[in-house]
């Protein structure tokens, strides 16, 4: 995600770290992730400079945060990436087959793929402003791309998709916010309004930044606590707190990539207020930013088949630890 747009605003002043206790399942999984962090470090693999960030939080491996860069918004990538097809927004959201048996049997998990191909065609549409109860903001943004062409929303898609086929294996019934099947959105607000209509035991927003060169890593961003209009996350705070950082050790654990060097000061975690999708959840939920594609190095990992593949199972496994409490 880059830096203006629908559901993210400019950076803020810096806040006091936020605190909070780990789980002891996040703590299980902190030898080994941290073991493959510090050696990324070591090979000089990260770069950038620290910037301003909106908000922060506390680190499941133990360190307090510091302001990093605020990330969300989408660059308007000019056209590339295609179109979903007809169906227009307002339909039923798409759900997986019939659960398996499994140990996830009976869970509900909503994938919200972020943004969408067709929405450069609908700048009209996404342009229009939703009511996300602190404010309003745009209904949705282009997303940003890759130098290259490789657009965000081709990129959610198919890590999404890929998180289905992990998920139902374990017996969750998956649903999606949207896949490919509608021509634009849908909104912020409806996204979560998806997510609370299916009762979702837990919700993940897949995203990828658009912060400039040299910025690399992943970030999970976790609702603060907002209490204004029809946004009300002091009932999932804590909840969605414990999924992000079961997410953060997972992805971090499988992928290798290390947590962001420009967000979160190392901790791979950030609160943040101002975000629709979070704000209007009535269930636990937490977005992803999965790399940079602006920068080359994440951009290589972005692109590849084989490296999609472990992001969507680690995210995966991270919904499974948070799901089996």
């Amino acid at each position: 995600m880059s830096y203006v747009g629908p559901d993210f605003e400019p950076p803020r002043p810096p806040r006091h770290p936020l605190r909070g206790p780990l789980t002891v399942a996040v703590a299980a999984l902190v030898p080994g992730a941290l073991i493959g962090w510090l050696v990324w470090q070591t090979v000089g693999d990260s770069g950038g400079d620290a910037q301003a960030s909106p908000s922060s939080t506390s680190s499941p491996w133990g360190k307090p945060a510091s302001p990093g860069a605020s990330d969300d918004g989408k660059e308007q990538p000019g056209g590339a990436g295609g179109t979903g097809d007809s169906e227009k927004p307002g339909g039923s959201p798409s759900a997986s087959a019939p659960a398996a048996s499994g140990s996830l049997k009976g869970k509900v998990v909503v994938i919200d793929p972020g943004h969408n191909p067709g929405n450069f065609q609908h700048t009209s549409e996404i342009n229009q402003q939703v009511n996300i109860g602190t404010n309003s903001k745009e209904c949705d943004t282009t997303g940003t791309a890759t130098n290259d062409g490789y657009t965000e929303a081709k990129f959610t898609l198919d890590v999404a998709r890929r998180m289905r086929t992990v998920l139902e294996k374990e017996g969750a019934t998956v649903k999606f916010t949207q896949d490919g099947d509608r021509s634009w959105g849908p909104c912020v607000d409806e996204r979560a309004e998806i997510g609370n209509k299916a009762d979702a035991d837990a919700v993940v927003s897949i995203h990828a930044d658009g912060a400039g060169a040299g910025n690399r890593g992943f970030h999970v961003i976790l609702p603060g606590s907002v209490h204004s209009g029809a946004a009300d996350t002091r009932p999932i705070v804590a909840s969605s707190r414990e999924l992000g950082e079961r997410v953060a050790g997972g992805f971090l654990r499988v992928t290798g990539s290390a947590p962001s060097n420009y967000i979160g000061d190392g901790t791979g975690l950030d609160v943040r207020k101002d975000l629709g999708g979070l704000n209007l959840s009535t269930v636990p939920k937490v977005f992803i930013e999965c790399g940079n594609m602006r920068d080359s190095k994440d951009a290589a990992q972005l692109t590849s088949s084989a490296w999609r593949q472990k992001a969507a199972q680690g995210i995966s496994e991270g919904i499974v630890s948070f799901l089996h409490g």
